[in-house]
């Protein structure tokens, strides 16, 4: 087995096995600690997580060759849907001790998980309950404007949801990445429409579309989209 930096994106990683397969991993910003049961392995001194694709679509969009990851060390990161951290504390990784990870979850236990299995062992992210369709109530919790928007809620508006968001809380020429889920938004529509539909929306709202990924095999129904506010 070996590891080496991935080709393209900061402080992500590329596990090579001995059968000459490939995974990715991000390097443990709490040593010794699993979040979601992933398998910790250790390299030339440093541990690593490895980020598996079934449970991450972030991880999932990388392998599915997303052209830009705008997730880098010591970014500030606005998470919407952070759940109970699986993709959240690989981005946590990635930003590192000078990041921050701003994490919105609305529900109680999601974020009672959160906060004693993943923050409590990670000084860069701060959960917050909340619903990520009121990004006012949360004002209070960032400090200044932010680099990125992560989203991932089973909305039927997250595309709105999303800009909503950016218009309060990401700086000029910051970047979104939303994971859509095509059947949290109508199931009566071919996933390819409800994509269409909502990169409209984003659109309408100042974002230049950068890259769209459908997450098949990884996630039924689900697609990446990165884009670049005004």
């Amino acid at each position: 087995m070996r590891i080496k930096p991935h080709p393209q994106f900061p402080q992500i990683y590329q596990v090579i096995l001995e059968d000459e397969s490939q995974k990715l991993a991000t390097k443990n910003l709490a040593p010794g600690r699993s979040v979601y049961g992933e398998k910790l392995i250790h390299y030339e001194g440093v541990e690593y997580r490895l980020w598996d694709p079934y449970r991450s679509k972030l991880a999932a969009a990388i392998i599915k060759n997303l052209k830009n990851v705008p997730i880098k060390p010591e970014n500030r990161v606005l998470y919407l849907g952070a759940a109970s951290g699986t993709t959240a504390s690989h981005v946590s990784d990635i930003v590192g001790e000078k990041g921050m990870v701003y994490c919105v979850e609305f529900a109680p236990r999601s974020i009672r998980e959160l906060i004693n299995n993943v923050c409590a062992y990670r000084p860069n992210m701060i959960p917050i309950l909340e619903d990520a369709r009121f990004p006012d109530r949360y004002s209070m919790f960032i400090q200044g404007k932010v680099d990125t928007i992560y989203c991932d809620i089973a909305q039927p508006d997250q595309a709105r949801i999303l800009a909503d968001n950016a218009d309060l809380h990401l700086k000029k020429a910051g970047w979104i990445m939303l994971a859509i889920k095509a059947q949290s938004i109508d199931v009566t529509k071919e996933p390819s429409e409800v994509y269409k539909q909502e990169i409209k929306v984003l659109e309408s709202r100042g974002f230049i579309i950068e890259d769209v990924v459908h997450l098949e095999p990884y996630d039924k129904a689900h697609a990446m989209i990165v884009a670049k506010f005004g």
